[in-house]
């Protein structure tokens, strides 16, 4: 299978991927940003779907809630996964609100067996109305619980086992939670199951000096690309992106920074077929 590489769908770039076709093999659009009832965007992300293949990733659907997932929530997520026929959707592994309120963030779940029967619930249900299986991602975390009983990977694995989900593995913010918690982002990557990752997300974030914000705001650096390449050894060949959500640049700055993706895959996977 060759190696497909794929872009995040930015309105700062909007004009790029319609006034010309771009070196991309997929783009992933925010789920959130175009559940509505017509409009712009929607004529927009129509048109520019016309020449893309596209991947949905979702910021609210807030799997780790003990209240479950909201069905109008899920209603307009239906429909627009209808509408786009994505390779896949995703969401992130964490909870983002209380009592009926967003918090606008990607809140870190424990891993404990209640946390996972919470999560394996509220997946099954979304993978009843998607009708396909669910992709979840890693989120980036600044602090622990003491409850916790097993690690993230295993609680990942656990989850897999459970629902039958796939896996966004977001490299960036494996690295940016075993630098601020002191594991190591390689035995993470060793403890994830294999067969259940589909995708690679790849992003810069702020060095603090005693611990990193997983901002999406500049460059991936050396050691996330170290690791990226370790994923790759160790998973083969994986649908891989480019995160940026701030400070973002012209696109011919994204595209060089994929192409980074490109040669170290390529090398890592020709290594990986030589062994």
């Amino acid at each position: 299978m060759t190696s497909s590489f794929g872009l995040g769908l930015r309105t700062q770039h909007y004009n790029d991927f319609l006034n010309a076709r771009q070196p991309v093999d997929w783009l992933e659009v925010i789920s959130d940003n175009f559940m509505v009832n017509g409009g712009k965007p929607l004529a927009i992300l129509d048109r520019i779907r016309a020449d893309y293949p596209m991947t949905m990733h979702g910021v609210s659907m807030s799997i780790g809630s003990v209240n479950g997932l909201d069905e109008d929530y899920l209603k307009r997520l239906k429909a627009l996964e209808q509408r786009i026929e994505p390779m896949w959707v995703s969401d992130h592994l964490c909870w983002g609100g209380v009592h009926g309120r967003k918090l606008h963030d990607l809140m870190p779940l424990p891993f404990t067996q209640e946390a996972l029967d919470v999560v394996a619930r509220n997946i099954h249900h979304a993978q009843d109305v998607l009708k396909r299986p669910l992709v979840v991602e890693n989120v980036s975390s600044y602090v622990e619980f003491k409850d916790s009983e097993m690690t993230e990977w295993e609680f990942l694995s656990e989850i897999c086992n459970a629902t039958g989900c796939q896996l966004l593995l977001d490299i960036n913010n494996i690295y940016v939670s075993a630098f601020n918690h002191g594991f190591s982002a390689f035995e993470f990557i060793d403890g994830v199951p294999k067969d259940h990752i589909c995708q690679f997300h790849l992003a810069g974030h702020q060095n603090n000096g005693d611990h990193l914000i997983d901002t999406h705001d500049h460059p991936v650096c050396a050691g996330v690309w170290d690791l990226y390449e370790y994923a790759l050894t160790r998973y083969g060949n994986v649908p891989t992106m480019i995160e940026r959500d701030d400070n973002v640049p012209p696109l011919g700055e994204l595209l060089d920074e994929l192409d980074v993706a490109r040669k170290i895959a390529a090398s890592a996977l020709k290594t990986e077929g030589a062994a």
